[in-house]
C-alpha cells in the first residue's frame, strides 16, 4: 500500500448499515400507518435491495434504465406493491404518494458502521478518501450530511451515465482524481465491486459486513494468502492503523 494515495470506498453496505437504517423506517412508516404489524420488513429491505442489484448490473452491462439510484429504488418500490398477487399486498393500502415518496429516500438516510468514521477520518491524514457509490449525487451528499462521513470527494456512477461494475465507473473516477489506477485502492465489502476495480489496475480492499456477499463464502484471503484481493481486513479503522504504522516507518527510514 505504500504507492497507495487514494483510497476508494464503496458506500452501500461498506461504509453504512443500509439494512439495518432501511428496516427502521420501514417499520416505522409501518406504525405510522396501520400497516399491517406482522410484515416482515428485514425480508422487505432485502427484496427492495436485491432488485436494486439486479436493476443496476443490467444497466451496467449495457441495458436500458434510469442514471439515478432514486429513480430505481422508486420504481422498485412500486412495482412491489402494485404487483398483482404481490406478498406486499397487506401494506399497498396503507402507504400512499407522499409515504412512498419519504421511504425512497430513507437511502439518503442511512447510519455508519461504528468503525466508518473514525476510520475516514484517521486516513484523511494520509491519503485521499473518495467516496464511489452507485447512489447518485444528491443521495451521497444528503448520506454524508447525515451521517457526518467526512469525504475529501464523492464520485457518483450517475455522472458516467452507467454503474457499477462498469470498468469505466473505476477508470473515470482515477482519471479526476488525476492518478493512474495503480496509485489508487478500491476499498469494498462486494467482491464484485472489487473484481470491476481490479480489472481497470485499482488495488483491492475487503472489508467484510455481516449484511454483504450473502450466499457467498466469507472465507475470503488476500494475496499474500493464496486469495484474490491485495488485502482483507476487519474494519476501516484496520485499514486507518495500517497507513499510520506505514508512515512512522517511512519516517523512520
Amino acid at each position: 500500500m505504500d504507492d497507495i494515495q487514494a483510497l476508494i470506498f464503496d458506500v452501500f453496505g461498506t461504509i453504512v448499515d443500509w439494512e439495518t437504517s432501511v428496516v427502521a423506517e420501514l417499520k416505522a412508516a409501518g406504525e405510522r400507518h396501520g400497516s399491517a404489524s406482522d410484515t416482515d420488513w428485514k425480508a422487505f429491505a432485502r427484496e427492495w435491495r436485491e432488485g436494486y442489484y439486479a436493476t443496476t448490473k443490467r444497466i451496467a452491462h449495457g441495458g436500458a434504465g434510469p442514471s439515478s439510484v432514486d429513480a430505481v429504488h422508486r420504481e422498485l418500490l412500486d412495482a412491489m406493491l402494485d404487483t398483482p398477487e404481490s406478498k406486499w399486498s397487506a401494506v399497498r393500502p396503507f402507504w400512499d404518494e407522499a409515504t412512498r415518496q419519504d421511504l425512497t429516500l430513507s437511502w439518503h438516510r442511512l447510519h455508519a458502521w461504528p468503525d466508518s468514521i473514525p476510520g475516514l477520518q484517521s486516513l484523511k491524514q494520509h491519503v485521499i478518501v473518495a467516496a464511489l457509490s452507485n447512489g447518485n449525487v444528491r443521495l451521497l451528499v444528503d448520506m454524508a450530511k447525515f451521517a457526518n462521513i467526512p469525504w475529501d470527494v464523492i464520485f457518483s456512477a450517475e455522472l458516467f451515465n452507467t454503474f457499477k461494475p462498469n470498468v469505466d465507473v473505476y477508470l473515470s473516477t482515477c482519471k479526476h482524481l488525476s492518478l493512474p489506477p495503480s496509485s489508487c485502492a478500491m476499498v469494498a465489502a462486494h467482491a464484485w465491486d472489487l473484481e470491476g476495480a481490479a480489472k481497470a489496475g485499482l488495488k483491492t480492499i475487503y472489508i467484510p459486513r455481516p449484511t454483504e456477499d450473502q450466499g457467498i463464502s466469507k472465507d475470503i484471503k488476500a494475496k499474500k494468502d493464496g486469495g484474490r484481493f491485495d488485502l482483507v481486513l476487519s474494519s476501516v479503522e484496520e485499514l486507518a492503523t495500517l497507513f499510520a504504522e506505514s508512515k512512522v516507518g517511512r519516517a523512520q527510514n
